[in-house]
């Protein structure tokens, strides 16, 4: 079980590298653009696509880790109910089933939408960059964290002790 586990904990970890990398590429772009802009008065053509996509990038690659790490915006109205009543841990993880179930919809969608543009042979204004590499990603992201959310739902309710081996490590 260790070893998948360490395996799980390094996969997790190539999305977060990939948006670290989208958001270095983002800022590094904007400082330049701005610079240009200032300087020369010769702004980059392209920096409006390429930041769409850095930040499509940015968003949905961060989906999957945030999904295990439970780190969604939550309200708590009521978890002192939950919390009196030792129903917690069961709302969690049913919640976080529900709602990974929930994540394939859109994702199935996305599919959708990304082959009617590779279909229509979409591509964006400046660079011609094919729009469906971008939707596929995003499909791909949200597949994978709807799989972690189900997963993390199900370690919840059966094992809960394995979220907190895998924290610690």
């Amino acid at each position: 079980m260790t070893a998948i586990l360490q395996i799980f904990r390094r996969a997790l970890w190539i999305p977060v590298i990939l948006a670290a990398a989208g958001l270095f590429g983002l800022m590094v772009l904007t400082f330049a653009d701005v610079m240009l802009r200032s300087t020369f008065n010769a702004p980059i053509e392209a920096a409006t696509e390429l930041i769409r996509m850095a930040m499509a990038i940015l968003v949905f690659a961060a989906l999957p880790m945030l999904s295990w790490r439970d780190e969604h915006i939550s309200v708590d109205l009521l978890d002192g109910v939950f919390q009196r009543f030792r129903l917690a841990r069961v709302r969690d993880g049913l919640i976080q089933i529900v709602c990974g179930g929930i994540l394939l919809f859109p994702a199935e969608r996305i599919v959708v939408l990304a082959e009617r543009a590779r279909s229509y042979g979409d591509t964006t204004e400046y660079l011609s960059i094919p729009t469906f590499f971008i939707a596929w990603f995003i499909a791909i992201m949200t597949f994978a964290a709807a799989a972690v959310m189900i997963l993390r739902g199900l370690v919840t309710l059966f094992r809960p002790s394995l979220l907190s081996e895998f924290s610690n490590k």
